[in-house]
């Protein structure tokens, strides 16, 4: 009896380590804010309600104030102007701005439970030295005054930008860092993105009745607000007052809004899914684009919901703003005065954004690959669903790739976001490379097996912070390989895939054929054998470490399965019982990021 007993215990203290290993703070965000346009400040009041759901004792917090890195000498600025190809809408602007053009966030007060704390700020980041210590398990109220300056429209946030729009308010509060298994996510706003505890938001903003608002969340009060929020048939006075707009976002990770007096509100709806909300300033280089954008990007939707998984949020706004297209919950600001096929290109990444920023939250600045290549990925393959276009969606990031090798600025995909040493590294690995990253695991699992997978992936980790390791996980279950060897390969080293055919010879009514692995990455390889009658046969090799291979995937083809390749071995030799061999290519659809295609097709 007591050895069941002691079984047990150890068996359900093993099921609490386990679900305590991935808890997960929460917050609640109520706050009441005034932004005065003609000083540009920003004046609130934040009440936080923080639930500490770890089994630690917080004895400090940490909060960013993203608008000080808008001042001269805060390391944005430094770092930008040092670095060998700094980011065109950054430069040396930052140092150059006069003290009514920076931007600054100022705790005026902050209490907890009621009691003053102290507190300090290091640049983007405001400590704070608790009160009394949050418990496991408990909660602690934070309540706040604060005030910030808008500065000039630089980099994501900001007043008046390029195309006049008056405010793009990211990063616009102060915000509690994330904290979870690895500690508290502390990174100075440098240049890269962002990552946040998952919450509510309760946010009524008070400000000039003139200016339209659209952002994060669901406005509660549209019939006294107006701006085309409000029922059909409602009529709205003119305010001569600020109107106070009061939205709730649940279950997000961020809020964000801009507002301008110019914008024009329309809506969308998408079938089985959210509303669509479209701000922008009317004229001849918008209008008729931003007209026809709707139907697209209610198409883009469909698409996403059925590829990828269901959003789950009731809304999605497209808001003219910013400084070219940056994601947030529930939104996006994008740059409007584009062609139409860049306007719905940009559309579509940013809200696809809304899947893996938005929903499944992964922490950008340690593995930016995995929201930007994601997202990339999605969005090449909606933009070739949109237009009709039978070309490889991919072929851009393959080519980035291939271009950053050349170039010799190639770094591990696993460096931190803000540590690469170029922008055009940190460019062509969050974005190109990880998308081929998704590419190459469909062509290692086969096609079906993979949109299974991101679909599994999606409803399994939304609104959970996925890790690199929970993606990989995924695609194993889903297709029964061991797929781990893949991923240090890919995104911890700098090995490049190069496999060649070394000869095909002809002898005693058989063909032998033998495969060379020239570079240092390996991979499971396609072989398509095309006769001379024209038939063809895909032969396929899987890789050792797999354990295990994919299954066909063209069903028009012959699909010959091999011995398994191990990966030490540079040489793999295999016999057909024909002669009539007119061609031999490896990997034919060119998922693979083979470096030297050259070697890859012999004629016969």
């Amino acid at each position: 009896m007591k050895r069941l007993l002691l079984l047990s215990l150890l068996v359900l203290s093993h099921t609490l380590f386990a679900q305590d290993y991935r808890w997960q703070q929460r917050v609640e965000y109520k706050m009441n804010v005034a932004l005065d346009v003609k000083t540009h400040k920003v004046t609130g009041d934040q009440e936080l309600i923080y639930h500490n759901n770890s089994n630690d004792t917080l004895r400090k917090v940490y909060y960013h104030l993203y608008f000080n890195a808008f001042q001269p000498g805060s390391m944005m600025d430094v770092r930008s102007r040092n670095l060998p190809d700094p980011d065109q809408r950054v430069m040396d602007r930052i140092s150059k701005l006069n003290k009514d053009e920076i931007g600054y966030q100022k705790v005026l007060s902050l209490k907890q439970d009621g009691q003053e704390v102290k507190h300090q700020v290091d640049g983007t980041v405001l400590t704070v030295y608790l009160a009394k210590p949050i418990l496991p398990r408990s909660q602690s109220v934070f309540t706040m005054k604060f005030e910030g300056q808008v500065p000039v429209q630089i980099r994501r946030s900001g007043r008046d930008n390029a195309e006049g729009i008056a405010y793009s308010m990211t990063q616009w509060y102060p915000k509690m860092a994330e904290y979870d298994f690895q500690g508290w996510h502390l990174d100075q706003y440098i240049a890269r993105e962002f990552h946040g505890v998952w919450g509510d938001y309760d946010v009524t903003i008070n400000i000039d009745p003139k200016l339209t608002i659209g952002g994060s969340g669901v406005l509660q009060n549209p019939n006294e607000i107006g701006h085309g929020y409000e029922d059909e048939g409602v009529k709205i006075k003119k305010q001569k007052e600020n109107l106070n707009w009061h939205f709730i976002a649940k279950d997000v990770h961020d809020f964000a809004w801009t507002a301008d007096p110019d914008y024009v509100h329309t809506k969308a709806q998408v079938p089985g899914g959210p509303e669509l909300h479209f701000f922008y300033q009317p004229g001849e280089k918008t209008t008729e684009n931003w007209t026809n954008l709707k139907a697209y990007t209610v198409k883009h939707f469909q698409f996403m919901n059925e590829t990828f998984g269901k959003y789950p949020y009731p809304v999605y706004s497209v808001l003219q703003g910013g400084d070219g297209g940056m994601e947030y919950p529930m939104c996006t600001l994008i740059t409007g005065e584009r062609n139409f096929t860049s306007l719905v290109g940009v559309t579509a990444h940013e809200a696809a954004h809304a899947w893996f920023q938005g929903v499944l939250g992964n922490n950008e600045p340690l593995y930016p690959w995995m929201d930007e290549g994601y997202t990339s990925f999605a969005s090449s393959e909606s933009m070739a669903y949109l237009f009709n276009t039978k070309d490889n969606p991919h072929k851009g990031s393959y080519s980035g790739y291939y271009k950053l090798i050349e170039r010799g600025l190639q770094e591990p995909l696993g460096t931190h976001s803000d540590h690469y040493n170029t922008n055009t590294a940190y460019g062509t690995a969050a974005y190109s490379m990880g998308a081929i990253f998704l590419n190459q695991m469909k062509y290692i699992v086969g096609e079906e097996t993979f949109y299974r997978g991101m679909r599994r992936y999606f409803n399994t980790w939304k609104f959970r912070h996925p890790e690199p390791n929970d993606f990989v996980r995924i695609m194993e279950k889903e297709s029964g390989l061991q797929l781990q060897w893949y991923y240090r390969y890919w995104i911890l080293t700098t090995k490049h895939i190069d496999y060649g055919i070394d000869s095909v010879n002809t002898a005693d009514g058989k063909t032998s054929i033998t495969l060379k692995r020239a570079g240092t990455f390996p991979m499971p390889v396609d072989l398509l054998v095309t006769y001379k009658d024209g038939s063809k046969e895909m032969f396929y090799t899987p890789m050792s470490e797999m354990l295990g291979g994919k299954s066909q995937e063209d069903k028009s083809i012959k699909w010959s399965p091999l011995d398994k390749w191990n990966w030490v071995n540079p040489t793999y030799t295999f016999s057909i019982d024909k002669t009539d061999v007119a061609i031999v290519e490896i990997d034919p659809s060119q998922r693979m990021a083979d470096i030297n295609r050259e070697n890859n097709r012999v004629e016969k």
